[in-house]
């Protein structure tokens, strides 16, 4: 299953960067294995907003009582929208595996190779993927993926009938881009 979402998150990183667009954040939470869905951040706006957007990807994953979740982000693009320093190599896809125990950081560096320029100086550029470091095990991440990674096992509260479909609704039309696999589509 990694090597599938490791997959998924390269390819989707590959056709953005193609169309001159770094990927944001995206969360692929589990349950008992199963992929949940793929969830990708809403727009942001840089600060606060940014931090807070990033963190509630985690509520899918606890509406879903996920027991494992996979966030990939780029490490330059978080850092800037939530105004951190650049912590890691950059550019780099990030991937944290995580479980309530604990997680994973597994970094995919790359060189940008510059397929064209727009008039109004878009880059459109292809990924090539550099040697991988070693997973770190409890390495540190930054502070919105930390956040999200800690509120997608506690379990959200609501009172109503249908929980985990009430939230994917609200995510929706918060702006976060959902796409549900086909066990866990309302």
């Amino acid at each position: 299953m990694w090597n599938g979402l490791v997959g998924v998150a390269k390819e989707t990183y590959t056709a953005s960067l193609g169309e001159g667009v770094v990927p944001s954040p995206l969360m692929m939470p589990l349950v008992r294995g199963e992929l949940v869905g793929l969830i990708w951040v809403r727009p942001l706006k840089v600060g606060q907003d940014a931090l807070a957007g990033i963190a509630e990807l985690a509520n899918i994953a606890a509406a879903a009582g996920a027991d494992e979740v996979v966030l990939a982000w780029e490490t330059h693009d978080v850092a800037t929208a939530c105004e951190l320093p650049i912590a890691g190599p950059a550019p780099c896809l990030n991937m944290a595996l995580a479980t309530p125990a604990g997680h994973v950081l597994h970094q995919f560096p790359y060189t940008e190779q510059l397929l064209s320029r727009s008039p109004e100086g878009w880059a459109s550029v292809a990924p090539d993927w550099r040697s991988a470091p070693a997973p770190q095990p409890g390495s540190e991440l930054v502070p919105p993926i930390q956040t999200a990674v800690n509120f997608s096992f506690t379990p959200i509260e609501l009172d109503h009938p249908d929980p985990f479909g009430v939230t994917v609704v609200l995510m929706e039309e918060d702006g976060y881009r959902i796409s549900l696999a086909e066990a866990f589509a309302r």
